[in-house]
């Protein structure tokens, strides 16, 4: 009884369940209907956005992307205006030179001291309206040579005693002067120069040292005390190197380059002279021989003694070659007479006032030299590649079955690895830098079309080798990507062309820069050659705007849009005097690699 009474108090009412469950569902689609709503309101908001942003930035397809600029190092300072211009020419029409990278030694922007790094091409003023006949840039100081073939200097390395922040003092200084030079070329401590003559010249790369010294110390140059009868007095200390080996009749030195201790000459005869810097010049048998003729430790400190010695600079690679494979200590090997040789001291210009030819080059005419900074390379008349020096990263390209750090006899370089039987391969040109190498080659065979192929080999840790890989050790010559086998159609012959590449600097510390020869075969209206750049990038010497590094050529382009062309044109040029020296002058665009940096100048064609 109690139990039915209970049931029927507890059990729910159905009416009152059904006017509950309704009201829910009213609340339920009510609240759905709001969310789809909102969601509705902010959909039609985002996409009204979306084409308003659409209809008022129009993109175009073939404009490139606006430069970002990326954070700088600590104590690295840039100045950036708005109107960038890099095309080498400013709104007056004046010339002027292009530079990107480090500027810490105030080596590509001289007058600008508290600018340590620019991450793109600029324009820069202190060339205006300049034309070199060759220019060189080391770490801490460069030089370069005028219209009217003299020599001027600058750099950290160079202004020991000035101060910083003067702009004006740290304008290039002239040095050499009135000997009507055409290359020049720079080491750690000295500047070798070439003049029209065939006569080399060497002198001190601090202005401190350059001091002049009295009439009776100027051994090495004979003419010294007459260069007022032409005007051409320089008041600067210097030397003048002779062969060792007499020079043929008409025969005169045509090219020279240099290495990071020793120095190369080629003569107008293809004979080969190599030129040590200082006591490490054959550390790795770069040198090409082994005993060289210096004054005697009495005369080379000016007190007018003419004394002679012959001293053996043995590579390190014979003296102890197994220095690498022991922990321990070894004793010391002779290298020749080591009393005179550590009495020496070759810092000096006087420390070696001769050029050598090369013993195993007797009787073989080359037509180019190249110097890696411990290497030597020459390309002979048939166009075949004989390598000799450091081989630590494969830089002489011997191949993997040579594992020798150093060759100290040259030995020829196959460029034909990995390729059929019938096609044939000749060596058009050679440039080195630090532990890199580069080889222009054309292939040949029973297809009547010709190609051109780029090959690198060496140190490509930071994608120096342009191969798209990063290896720290690459002994087999291996294609350049983007810029080998490259074919256009030549309106002239009706047939394809290969697209060859002008010239290759190649930097000491690991980025290079290609000229890419588009402007022969051009069309009307086209301007200028491409620049390719490949390699290490932390100091912005690629000129992309980052310091991501680059393992393959790429086209580099304007950060105000468009590709860098490097141009050619006729003006008037001007001395770095700023006086003219010609009007209506052929000039060109030429690319160099520093360390750390890049410049662009004019250069007077066909010097």
């Amino acid at each position: 009884m109690l139990k039915t009474a209970a049931s029927r108090y507890l059990r729910p009412n159905k009416a009152y369940l059904r006017a509950f469950h309704a009201r829910r569902a009213v609340q339920q689609v009510r609240s759905d209907w709001a969310r789809s709503a909102v969601f509705a309101s902010a959909t039609a908001s985002a996409t009204a956005i979306l084409v308003w942003c659409v209809s008022n930035n129009i993109i175009h397809n073939d404009v490139a992307a606006p430069p970002s600029f990326p954070q700088l190092g600590p104590g690295e300072t840039e100045v950036l205006g708005s109107n960038i211009n890099s095309t080498g020419i400013d709104e007056n029409g004046s010339l002027q030179g292009v530079a990107w990278g480090s500027n810490k030694s105030h080596i590509i922007n001289p007058t600008e001291p508290k600018v340590d790094v620019v991450q793109y091409p600029t324009n820069v003023s202190w060339l205006e309206n300049v034309a070199l006949r060759d220019l060189a840039l080391h770490e801490r100081h460069a030089a370069c040579v005028d219209a009217r073939g003299d020599v001027y200097q600058w750099g950290d390395g160079f202004f020991s005693s000035v101060s910083t922040f003067k702009p004006e003092a740290r304008r290039p200084k002239p040095t050499l002067i009135g000997k009507d030079i055409v290359k020049v070329r720079v080491t750690e401590s000295k500047v070798y120069a070439l003049s029209t003559s065939g006569k080399m010249y060497v002198f001190a790369a601090n202005e401190e040292l350059q001091k002049p010294k009295a009439p009776s110390q100027h051994r090495g140059s004979l003419w010294w005390g007459l260069d007022w009868l032409w005007g051409g007095h320089t008041n600067i200390d210097f030397v003048e190197l002779f062969p060792r080996e007499k020079l043929k009749w008409r025969e005169r030195f045509t090219y020279i380059t240099a290495g990071r201790d020793h120095v190369l000459a080629l003569t107008s005869a293809g004979r080969v002279f190599s030129h040590p810097v200082n006591k490490n010049a054959n550390s790795h048998g770069q040198l090409g021989l082994r005993k060289v003729d210096l004054p005697a430790p009495s005369s080379s400190a000016g007190d007018g003694s003419s004394g002679r010695m012959t001293v053996e600079l043995n590579p390190k690679a014979i003296t102890d070659p197994y220095a690498k494979a022991s922990q321990f200590s070894r004793i010391r090997v002779s290298n020749g007479p080591a009393e005179n040789l550590d009495t020496i001291d070759d810092e000096t210009i006087r420390f070696c006032g001769s050029l050598f030819e090369i013993p195993a080059l007797k009787g073989i005419k080359v037509s180019q030299i190249a110097a890696g900074s411990r290497s030597t390379y020459v390309n002979t008349d048939a166009g075949r590649v004989l390598g000799w020096g450091a081989n630590e990263f494969g830089q002489l390209g011997l191949g993997s079955g040579i594992v020798l750090d150093a060759v100290t006899i040259p030995t020829e370089v196959i460029l034909t690895r990995n390729l059929p039987l019938d096609v044939k391969s000749k060596c058009l040109g050679i440039w080195a830098g630090g532990d890199l190498t580069f080889f222009m080659a054309e292939r040949t065979s029973s297809d009547p079309s010709r190609h051109i192929d780029v090959l690198s080999c060496g140190n490509g840790q930071w994608g120096g080798l342009g191969a798209n890989l990063y290896t720290t050790s690459q002994a087999n010559p291996v294609r350049v990507k983007n810029v080998s086998g490259l074919l256009e159609y030549d309106e002239r012959t009706r047939s394809l062309a290969p697209i060859v590449p002008e010239t290759i600097s190649v930097s000491p510390t690991g980025h290079a820069l290609l000229t890419l020869d588009t402007l022969s075969r051009a069309g009307p209206g086209f301007t200028g050659r491409d620049l390719l750049v490949w390699g290490l990038n932390y100091d912005f010497q690629l000129g992309t705007g980052k310091r991501k590094s680059l393992p393959a050529p790429t086209i580099l382009n304007r950060p105000e849009g468009g590709r860098l062309l490097l141009a050619r044109k006729t003006t008037t040029v001007k001395d770095m005097a700023g006086n003219v020296w010609r009007k209506k002058v052929g000039v060109e665009q030429r690319a160099i690699a520093g360390y750390g940096n890049s410049l662009v100048y004019w250069s007077i064609i066909g010097s």
